[in-house]
């Protein structure tokens, strides 16, 4: 069975960073596509960052320059990095994996992922 547990949220200034995690099981990340999506309140879930067999990275405009997305297959995990926050990056943000290669037209949206994580808190204030 795959599983996702995200972990790394909390609550930060404005201008501050934290790093998000998501560990998996029953599934080895390299294998696939790996996406950290976001949804805020009243809004629908955003693409944020993709990561595919290492080289392949994708980010939503609106992050680009201020988060990383990264990888340990040591250790099944992958990360968010986020820098700069600002009170618009308040969502939970939620770790999704799908276990084909998905391509650069697909990575960041929502309906070509088939496994989901349940979702960590990250609340920026000004």
């Amino acid at each position: 069975q795959v599983q996702l547990v995200e972990s790394g949220g909390a609550s930060v200034q404005s201008g501050g960073s934290l790093r998000l995690s998501c560990a998996a099981s029953g599934y080895n990340l390299s294998s696939g596509t790996e996406g950290w999506f976001r949804q805020a309140p009243g809004k629908g879930r955003e693409g944020v960052a993709s990561i595919e067999e290492f080289k392949d990275i994708s980010y939503a405009d609106s992050v680009r320059g201020r988060f990383t997305i990264s990888r340990d297959n040591a250790k099944n995990t992958v990360y968010l990095q986020m820098n700069s926050l600002t009170p618009e990056d308040t969502a939970i943000y939620y770790c999704a994996a799908d276990l084909s290669v998905l391509g650069w037209n697909r990575r960041l949206r929502e309906d070509a992922y088939t496994v989901w994580g349940q979702g960590t808190q990250v609340t920026v204030s000004s």
